[in-house]
Order: C-alpha cells, then structure tokens, then sequence
C-alpha cells in the first residue's frame, strides 16, 4: 500500500489531532504474548522481505539497511529481499517507488533457497503479503514491523474512516507470532484498536556522521528553520511553510510534492535531497528543526537533527513526544501550536540536544530486533 495511489490530495495543510491523555490500559494488554526465541547461537539466518528498499530513500530503508549491517557485524548471516529483485511498476504519482509485480512463485524459490531460521516480514505490499502467505501455506513463524499509517494516509486523501483499513492491517499482523512497534503511544494505539504481540523496538542515530560541527552556512537570514524528509502531501509540509515567523524556512528531500511547493512558496529555499556529510552540515547549520508530520511512526530525523545540537519543534503526536521523552535539558518542544514549538525550541540548548541522542545507538537496536525474532519452523496458526 502506498499513499500516493489513492489520488490528489485534499486542499490545505493537515491538522493535529485534538490532545487526549493517554489511553489507561491494563498490564496484559501492553505485554507481549509468550512466544520462543531464538536460541543462543554465535550466527542464525535471519530472512528480511521488505517493499520499501533501496533506491528509496525513508527512514524504513535507513532503518532495515542499518539493522542488518549490524546484525552482520554480529556474526549473522542476513539476507534482505525487496523490490530490486524483482519486476516491478511505478507507483502511480510516484515514479521513485517501485511495486513487485506478482512475486509470489520468485519469491517463494528465493525464500526456500535462503533456509531462513527466522523471519521477518517488514511490510504490508505486495511482498509482504506474498511471504506472509508463504509462511501461513509452510507454517512458518514469522515477525512483522507496524512502520507506516497507512489509514492515516488513506483518511487525509480521502476523508475515508480508519477502521477498515485498521481491521485488515490487524488480521494482516495477527498472523504473526509479534509485531515490533518503534514508540510507546503506537504501541498503546494500536493496542487499543485490538492488536496484539505487540514489542517495543526502539531506533537508532549515526552519531559518528551526525555530529553538531562542522555547521552549514546557509547565508540566509537568521534563525534558519530546517525541514528534512519526502515532500509528500503526508508529510503536512504546509502546516511549517505557512508558519509566520521570522527568518528562513529550508527544506531538503524529494518526493512528489516538490515542485508544487516550490511554485506556492518561491521564498522558501529548496535543496533537493542531501546524504552523508553534507546532510549533517545542513541539520547542524540549522537553528531548529520542525517536524511538522502528524502521521510518522518514530521520526528518524528527529534524531538527526538532536545528533547535530539542533532543537526539535514538533506537533504533540507519536514520535517526537517519544523521542523526547525522558530529554534533561531544552531539546525542544512539542505544542498543538507548532509556531508556539518554534519559539520554543529556537531557546534549546545544543548541548542537551545532542546528548539526549546519545541515548539511541543502533546496536542496541539490532540487538532488539534480534530478541523479537522467532524460530521460522513453528506450526501454522
């Protein structure tokens, strides 16, 4: 499923949703069902199959490449199927990503040839559904990921209700022995909406290459006030170009919407997609960073953006009140008021910022992953 085939978007900016304390749920709910793990052994074979993969450029990518790189560094033998391999077709609007066209019997072979001892299935397109029904027809166990809002998406577009598309995204997962969440409020949402096997599995940071020096000199007038991510009508890139403040508005990334916001808001300076270094400098040279997505599951970039010393605005909604939760220090703020954020979060302090990032590190998160796996030959449910 990919947000861009349900049509054009619906005129103006997104908006936050109304605040609500959290839900009160009883212990059992949160926790995750009894299942096996992986015993202990120095290497296992860990399967991943994926729709999002390289060449795209999102933070389920960033993540799955960087999990399995590390995975490999300790001593696993891990192999990633996605889109590459496949024949594939455009996304309609949104050429950059491709669809497998009809994987199953491929996908099958490549699975059966790999003798996976766990495996996992990220996501919810075409070949997520193709090894998830492999799986069901060879009783395989298998893991999956909830990454994406999908109903979200699907609602903003076309004001159509979240609950059906929620019932099958829940017997999608249910079929699976855990479904690894990034955040604490996804998992209380979901929870909530009847999900279960629900596991904690936090993100990571480069902390090598996001580093708060050297700074990017944008030449612009100050404050700079960076947007980094896919310009896309999901993302509520309005909602921060809209804002009235002073000082320059940057956003870097490609994607869909780009050259419709180039047109609607000529002031605002477009880089186009930055990588590597010169992505770090851009984070670093920034005064603040706003995120202005309702809809995002964690938000790499906000820990992209604290790695670098640059203080976080965001709306009050799952990701950044995760990411910067538990903050010592003005990391930024979060406000239903998103320029109230800014103002707010233009105060940080840089320091805070980037050893509040230091607390994520992707080791830690493969080694999460990697507890959330399950033994591939069980018995089908």
């Amino acid at each position: 499923m990919i947000p861009e085939l349900l049509g054009p978007p619906l005129a103006g900016p997104l908006l936050p949703p109304p605040l609500l304390a959290p839900p009160l749920l009883a212990p059992d709910l949160l926790a995750p069902e009894p299942a096996d793990v992986l015993p202990p052994a120095a290497s296992h074979r860990i399967l991943i199959v994926t729709d999002a993969w390289m060449p795209q450029v999102n933070g389920v990518v960033r993540t799955l490449s960087t999990v399995a790189a590390e995975l490999r560094a300790m001593g696993h033998v891990v192999e990633v199927i996605g889109p590459d391999r496949f024949r594939t077709l455009p996304c309609p609007t949104y050429p950059d990503i491709r669809l497998a066209l009809r994987p199953g019997r491929r996908l099958a072979a490549m699975i059966e040839a790999f003798r996976p001892e766990a495996l996992h299935i990220a996501t919810e397109g075409p070949l997520g559904l193709a090894a998830r029904r492999w799986a069901r027809r060879e009783g395989f166990d298998f893991t999956t990921a909830f990454h994406t809002r999908f109903p979200e998406y699907l609602q903003a577009r076309t004001r159509l209700p979240v609950r059906p598309m929620y019932a099958w995204l829940r017997r999608f997962h249910g079929a699976g022995c855990g479904t690894m969440v990034a955040t604490e409020s996804l998992r209380h949402d979901l929870a909530v909406r009847g999900f279960r096997h629900l596991r904690a599995w936090s993100r990571g940071v480069d902390l090598d290459l996001f580093r708060p020096e050297p700074r990017e000199d944008w030449g612009l007038p100050r404050p700079v006030l960076l947007y980094v991510g896919r310009v896309a009508v999901e993302k509520n890139i309005g909602a921060f170009l809209d804002l009235d403040l002073p000082g320059s508005k940057v956003v870097v990334g490609a994607g869909p919407q780009l050259a419709a916001l180039r047109r609607r808001y000529p002031a605002v300076h477009f880089t186009g997609p930055l990588y590597g270094p010169a992505l770090a400098r851009a984070y670093a040279g920034a005064d603040a960073f706003v995120f202005p997505s309702l809809t995002d599951t964690f938000g790499l970039v906000l820990l992209e953006a604290l790695a670098c010393g640059t203080p976080v605005a965001a709306f009050p909604v799952t990701g950044p009140i995760d990411v910067l939760a538990g903050a010592v220090g003005r990391v930024g703020a979060v406000d239903a008021d998103l320029a109230a954020a800014v103002r707010t979060a233009l105060a940080g302090d840089r320091a805070a910022c980037r050893a509040h990032a230091e607390r994520f590190s992707w080791r830690a998160c493969a080694e999460v992953f990697l507890s959330h796996l399950v033994p591939a030959a069980g018995e089908a449910d």
